[in-house]
């Protein structure tokens, strides 16, 4: 009996149950239409940003399922210079992020254009510019031979090797790839989207490169979604969502390609998984909403150029703490300077300064009303151990676990808030009432930012 569903006599005619997949199918076409909607009615400079942030994403998290680790500033610079959008200096880029970006937006941005042997070769040796994988020289821009033995999927120790899956011989991929080519560019005889589900499948089963068809794999998928919508603009990230749920992606895929040529079950996966990628671009916009607010707010702002550059820098995703050395690293200046920077940008109530111990003082940017709360529960729960002292007695350990408690609880009820302020407009006394079951004050500083937010309608 055939291991794997490519040695199956009526390979590759996929199957699968309308039926248990309709219901679904027509959930996430609505969502994506919506999502689409929602992003279309942006301005042209915000619809730039997001498609900005969910395709820096992409590249970096399609990256990322192969265990190759891109930088957020490279990958974003090449894009943007690709795309033509001003993002102020750019990061020195290395030349296998260009070719990783080159790949992504070949396959978004010409979605239209018919999908060939010679394009697919190009998209191979943009990804492996040096023709090498790691340490191992490999065959780039070409179908993959047989001269080191089967193409396999595997994991373990060596001497305990597990085979998960076992791709075509060589000698088959020119007709195995001119079969999924002639079906690809075809006209459509299926939803363009479960079209996406069918196509990933059907390439990462072929395994037609030595290395890199993952990411070719996710690339083809994004082309089909592209076309399914009409537009190049990428607004989601579908790498973002397989990544968050990489074990249960390759467990699936095991399961499929071990099975019979019913796929409904990959389907009903690639289906929900793509549903929360389209939540995840919620995210996104948020963010990219969120940016422009604050620009709004401080546009008029008498901020230098480093401090403008370093808001940037955060409002775009900073990675790990903003400190006073980082500051003076990226803007390429002195410690004292740094700190000029900062504390002005704290004494306007733009930065925070974050609460807990540690080396280095860090800080957060207020950009929403959302920040300005999560900064006072913050400090409410840093300061939970100092008790109120009530006519001269100091609380016994009990009552101290029990205000540490109370605390706790406010706090999370001010992070409630502060998830509730995304979606309506949270009232100051909302806030206050809080503000007055402590056991402590938090922060006046704090205090007077979250009214300063609402006040600005943040």
């Amino acid at each position: 009996m055939p291991e794997f569903i490519h040695d199956l006599k009526d390979w590759p005619q996929f199957r699968w149950s309308d039926a248990q997949i309709a219901a679904q199918l027509a959930s996430v076409s609505r969502h994506q239409g919506r999502l689409i909607g929602r992003m279309e009615a942006l301005g042209f400079q915000l619809r730039a940003e997001a498609a900005l942030e969910s395709l820096t994403e992409e590249v970096i998290k399609s990256s990322e399922i192969e265990g190759e680790m891109l930088g957020k500033q490279q990958v974003r610079s090449s894009i943007a210079r690709r795309l033509g959008l001003d993002i102020g200096a750019l990061a020195p880029i290395d030349r296998n992020v260009e070719g990783v970006v080159e790949l992504m937006l070949d396959a978004t941005q010409g979605y239209n254009q018919p999908l060939t042997e010679e394009r697919l070769f190009g998209w191979h040796a943009a990804v492996f510019p040096t023709g090498r994988s790691g340490m191992t020289t490999i065959t780039v821009g070409a179908w993959r031979t047989d001269k080191s033995g089967p193409m396999q999927v595997v994991s373990g120790p060596i001497g305990r090797e597990r085979v998960h899956y076992e791709a075509p011989v060589a000698s088959r991929l020119k007709g195995e790839m001119r079969a999924f080519l002639k079906w690809f560019n075809a006209g459509p005889s299926i939803d363009p989207v479960l079209k996406a589900a069918v196509a990933h499948l059907w390439f990462i089963t072929v395994h037609p490169f030595e290395d890199g068809n993952g990411r070719i794999a996710r690339a083809i998928a994004d082309m089909a979604l592209a076309r399914s919508e009409e537009t190049p603009r990428r607004f989601y990230s579908m790498s973002a969502q397989i990544r968050a749920e990489r074990k249960r992606y390759y467990d699936i895929l095991e399961t499929t390609q071990k099975g019979n040529l019913d796929i409904t079950q990959w389907l009903q996966w690639f289906l929900a998984c793509l549903d929360r990628a389209f939540d995840g671009a919620e995210m996104t916009l948020a963010s990219v909403l969120r940016k422009a607010r604050f620009w709004d707010t401080y546009a008029h702002q008498p901020l230098n150029h480093r401090q403008r550059k370093m808001l940037n820098r955060v409002l775009d995703g900073f990675e790990g703490k903003l400190t006073n050395s980082k500051w003076a690293s990226l803007t390429k200046t002195s410690s004292d300077t740094a700190l000029r920077d900062i504390d002005d940008l704290v004494r306007r109530g733009i930065l925070a300064k974050d609460v807990g111990g540690g080396r280095s003082t860090s800080y957060s940017v207020i950009a929403s009303t959302a920040d300005a709360l999560r900064a006072v529960a913050n400090s409410a729960r840093a300061n939970a151990d100092i008790q109120v002292v009530s006519g001269g007695n100091a609380p016994d350990q009990l009552q101290r676990a029990q205000n540490r408690e109370s605390i706790e609880t406010i706090a999370d009820q001010i992070d409630a808030l502060a998830d509730e302020s995304l979606h309506r407009e949270i009232l100051y006394p909302e806030f206050e009432s809080l503000l007055h079951q402590l056991k402590i004050f938090p922060d006046g500083p704090l205090v007077a930012m979250v009214y300063r937010m609402m006040q600005r309608g943040l």
